[in-house]
């Protein structure tokens, strides 16, 4: 008799194969940006170091972004913020994340589970390096929206919360962006 294969990870049982691919693949993504981006600031050291990674994940979003947009523009579809969806840019599993009703009535998604982030956490306490990933966030709303929109983490895991929760509006309504 064959032995079931284990699909947990991250102290978490997967839904199934795709979504345990999904923590796998992403958990490589984490580990390859960590050492990379550990070698980085160890051979320029802190500050030149953490401003490179920084413009290299910057450069990264916004490229992302742009091909969101282009893939609208090639359906005749304009770049709004209901339209971002329309081309998705992240696997539809290995993400976790719930929607609660906030006392005001309106609804938050919230990311309950972020593979990247869980990876980073099991590395490292120190999660400064990781947190430069995020800004993947706001240069991919950026690139996508020519500016018109703004994107910044009102949650992250990275920062001690229990949830990631990221806030998109018009750029000229909305805070520092990271």
């Amino acid at each position: 008799m064959e032995k079931e294969p284990r699909r947990e990870l991250f102290g978490e049982v997967a839904t199934d194969d795709w979504e345990h691919d999904v923590w796998l693949m992403a958990r490589r993504t984490a580990l390859l940006y960590h050492f990379m981006a550990s070698a980085i600031v160890e051979r320029l050291g802190e500050e030149e170091g953490l401003k490179l990674v920084s413009e290299a994940v910057w450069k990264y979003g916004e490229h992302c972004g742009r091909v969101v947009r282009e893939s609208l523009e090639e359906q005749g579809l304009p770049p709004t913020q209901e339209n971002f969806s329309v081309v998705p840019d992240l696997p539809s599993r290995g993400w976790r994340a719930e929607t609660v009703q906030l006392p005001d009535g309106q609804e938050q998604d919230r990311l309950t589970l972020c593979p990247l982030a869980r990876t980073w956490m099991e590395l490292d306490e120190d999660t400064t390096l990781a947190r430069l990933y995020c800004l993947v966030d706001p240069s991919k709303i950026a690139g996508y929206s020519c500016g018109a929109l703004k994107c910044s983490h009102a949650h992250n895991v990275l920062d001690g919360d229990d949830f990631c929760e990221i806030v998109i509006g018009p750029a000229e309504e909305e805070g520092d962006g990271s």
